[in-house]
């Protein structure tokens, strides 16, 4: 099984990243970021090593939960019936430049807020984001993000062939704001 063989090393380097955010942000093209790359598959084993290896450091953000937050705040009924009306443009719904909260801006508020309590903010079930038109990417350039005082990890499902990444197995993925560790 990869992950009792590859887990250790990809931890190690992912602490080593996180300690040295100067290096970090030469190879990240001036990003904060990190993008922590796993098999899908093995999601349950990656996350609970990694509360365990970095409990007290840092702060983990679900997307999957922030996601159904933003829908309870209309209600399902409410969010079904805007859904249909954008289906062929979702980045309108969940991510859009008008003042109301959406879920790109909860995202980016509990980054903020963890960051403010010191903590590493590390975002985890990002495979809720397929479908949604929020990419990597556009969190990882956030201004906020990009002055963090600890850099933003993601844990992010993902595969690597040909030196090219591909979320959740077959989506093609920027890298260019951050570091990968694979």
């Amino acid at each position: 099984m990869p992950y009792i063989t590859d887990h250790k090393q990809k931890f190690e380097d992912l602490q080593s990243q996180i300690r040295n955010q100067d290096q970090l942000r030469r190879t990240a093209n001036g990003g904060n970021s990190i993008l922590f790359s796993y098999p899908p598959d093995e999601e349950k084993q990656y996350l609970a090593k990694a509360h365990e290896i970095l409990a007290g450091k840092a702060a983990f953000i679900d997307i999957s939960a922030l996601f159904v937050k933003f829908i309870d705040v209309d209600g399902w009924d409410s969010f079904q019936q805007y859904y249909l009306e954008f289906k062929d443009t979702p980045h309108l719904v969940f991510k859009s430049n008008d003042p109301e909260p959406d879920l790109f801006k909860m995202i980016i508020a509990e980054i903020i807020e963890a960051s403010k309590k010191g903590l590493i903010p590390v975002l985890i079930r990002t495979g809720c984001l397929h479908g949604t038109g929020i990419e990597n990417v556009n969190i990882m350039e956030h201004s906020s993000v990009m002055s963090l005082a600890h850099p933003l990890v993601i844990f992010y499902p993902s595969r690597i062939e040909d030196d090219n990444l591909y979320f959740l197995n077959f989506k093609p993925a920027s890298k260019y704001r951050c570091t990968l560790v694979k």
